[in-house]
């Protein structure tokens, strides 16, 4: 197995086919981390190509969902890795009283992809279940989902949960989502914006000090 098919599989969106590539690929004796390396220069090349407006929404969900299937895959084997421990850990979240996830979903299938250790709590998440889950993982990035313009606030209503449990300094957050812009992002309370899933890695490797 040449990982570079790995590569040419997620960019060709062949979500039926990634899963056996990824066991013939353990089974070969790949390294995990070579194999999540081919699978990530895939995803880096859609991200480009949702950019360039060669490929567009359909397409990122599709490449999403490969990564998933991927994941499902390699995930157990990183694990015993035991390389995980470094991961910048992430909880994903689409705010209380809104039933949007696909830019999450999306998010959260690019964010894997990166490397980054993804918490995702689902949709109509309240800000008490996200401080839970920031005390019980001890993430450091906190990115929130809102489509509906009438649940905007929950952002400034999870801004100050977290600074009521003594969290907010010990954590980035980041916020996207079509009624958003940066500066309303700014004024509910967030440390940054992101336009789209694609941008939204951008933002959070940035927040993480990566890149």
């Amino acid at each position: 197995m040449d990982l570079e098919k790995l590569t040419e599989l997620v960019i060709e969106l062949e979500v039926d086919d990634i899963a056996d590539a990824v066991k013939e690929a353990l089974n070969e004796g790949k390294d995990a981390f070579d194999i999540l390396n081919s699978l990530t220069k895939g995803m880096d090349e859609v991200g480009r190509r949702y950019e360039e407006k060669e490929y567009y929404l359909t397409e990122l969900v599709l490449a999403g969902e490969t990564m998933k299937e991927a994941f499902a895959i390699l995930k157990p084997v990183l694990a015993a890795a035991d390389k995980a421990e470094d991961n910048v850990k992430i909880i994903i979240a689409t705010v209380k009283g809104d039933n949007h996830d696909i830019g999450k979903n999306i998010l959260g299938s690019l964010l894997l992809s990166s490397g980054f250790e993804i918490h995702d709590l689902g949709m109509d998440v309240d800000e008490n279940t996200i401080i839970e889950k920031v005390k019980e993982t001890g993430a450091t990035i906190v990115a929130l989902s809102t489509l509906l313009t009438m649940t905007v606030e929950h952002i400034r209503v999870v801004h100050e949960a977290l600074k009521a449990a003594g969290l907010r300094n010990k954590v980035k957050l980041i916020v996207g989502g079509a009624p958003l812009n940066m500066e309303l992002a700014k004024k509910l309370g967030a440390d940054d914006f992101a336009d789209d899933a694609v941008d939204g890695v951008k933002h959070i490797k940035s927040l993480a000090g990566i890149e």
